[in-house]
């Protein structure tokens, strides 16, 4: 015999309860689902508004430094090398010697020079007195010599006189002939001896020209100058000055405090000026260059003040600056190869300004740094 099905009435009220409490359930999970949005848009909103318009940050930033490049002045081969690689060094510590031997001989030949232009201008300067003793002389000479012109003149006067008069005696007897031929011959004598001071007047007009111009030519390299300022000596001086310093310049030294990196020469190699032998690192002087992207920079002054954290300390060591200044172009303006974006084939990439950071001192020497090394910048923008 069949069983006969019967309704429970139990059972529907029982599916009817589970029904609305799981409807209860999901319109609780809805509205807890909404709140947590909401709360998290407003949240956001906060942060965006309060916080971060506060703030500017990146992590794209790098410790730099005005790095020292070491080069020699003078070429020359290296004798001695006296630092290493990471070797803390002051200014004026002796880095490098090079071989000093042609710089000593350079120097001992240009001391030989200045002592010789001395001498020779004090001997100048003695020739010129002497030079103007010989001019007076020679002006005595000169009117000595006029003297005899004058005396020449006169004995040829008388003789020419003597002669007329025989001349004139010698148609009537009244002179014998011999008397008329020493008249004769004593006007010629007379005539040459006239032309013969003449002669030794103009040579001694000549040689009077000739020592003005000497003396002259003599005073124009002592004028107006001592020895010691005589241009001839200032130039032998100023020649020795420079092998002085190039003797100098075989000793190499730092030229800041700092940290030696990059050591590329040694003993026995042969340099030339300008070859970089190592590099000083001004590790106390460091400072940081934050990469912060265009948009970030509406509010970013110079003198805002700045937290950073290393990743060689973490974050538990921070370090307080501020900014100094912003560069004059992004790196992709400074690049080996620009973006030619006036070809109309390029696409538009964020650009990012580096921001200088100076450092705190007292926290970089707590804590150095090195150049290189990655940090996180925090620019408080709200001053």
């Amino acid at each position: 015999m069949d069983a006969i099905a019967t309704f429970d009435p139990s059972l529907e009220a029982s599916d009817t309860k589970a029904d609305a409490h799981r409807k209860s359930r999901r319109k609780r999970l809805l509205i807890g689902l909404s709140g947590a949005v909401a709360a998290a848009l407003a949240g956001g909103f906060a942060y965006e508004n309060v916080v971060s318009s506060r703030h500017a940050t990146t992590d794209n930033a790098y410790v730099g430094a005005d790095i020292a490049e070491v080069t020699p002045l003078v070429g020359g081969p290296v004798t001695q090398v006296l630092v290493e690689d990471t070797q803390a060094v002051k200014r004026g510590d002796i880095l490098v010697r090079l071989d000093d031997t042609d710089a000593r001989l350079a120097l001992e030949h240009a001391e030989a020079d200045l002592a010789a232009t001395e001498r020779k201008v004090r001997g100048l300067v003695d020739t010129d007195s002497s030079l103007r003793s010989q001019i007076v002389a020679r002006s005595a000479d000169e009117a000595q010599a006029a003297a005899k012109v004058a005396s020449a003149n006169a004995d040829l006067a008388k003789a020419k006189i003597d002669l007329d008069r025989r001349e004139a005696l010698a148609a009537s007897g009244s002179v014998s002939g011999d008397e008329l031929t020493t008249a004769r011959t004593a006007f010629q004598t007379a005539t040459a001896n006239l032309k013969a001071a003449q002669a030794a007047q103009a040579l001694a007009a000549a040689n009077q020209d000739s020592a003005r111009s000497v003396e002259a030519a003599n005073a124009d390299q002592v004028k107006d100058s001592s020895v010691d300022q005589n241009p001839q000596v200032l130039a032998a001086r100023a020649a020795r000055d420079q092998a002085m310093v190039d003797l100098e310049r075989t000793i190499i030294r730092a030229p800041i405090d700092g940290v030696v990196s990059r050591r590329q020469v040694q003993v026995g190699q042969k340099v030339q000026a300008g070859y970089t032998m190592m590099w000083v690192v001004p590790v106390q002087h460091a400072y940081v260059d934050a990469n912060f992207k265009e948009g970030q920079l509406t509010k970013v002054r110079a003198g805002q003040s700045a937290t950073l954290t290393s990743d060689l300390y973490g974050t538990k060591v921070k370090y307080h600056g501020h900014v100094v200044g912003f560069s004059g172009g992004t790196g992709a303006a400074f690049a080996v190869v620009p973006a030619q974006n006036a070809t109309g084939n390029w696409i538009k990439v964020v650009q990012r300004l580096p921001v200088r950071i100076a450092l705190d001192p007292q926290e970089l020497a707590a804590h150095p740094l090195r150049v290189g090394l990655s940090m996180a910048v925090d620019v408080d923008v709200s001053k």
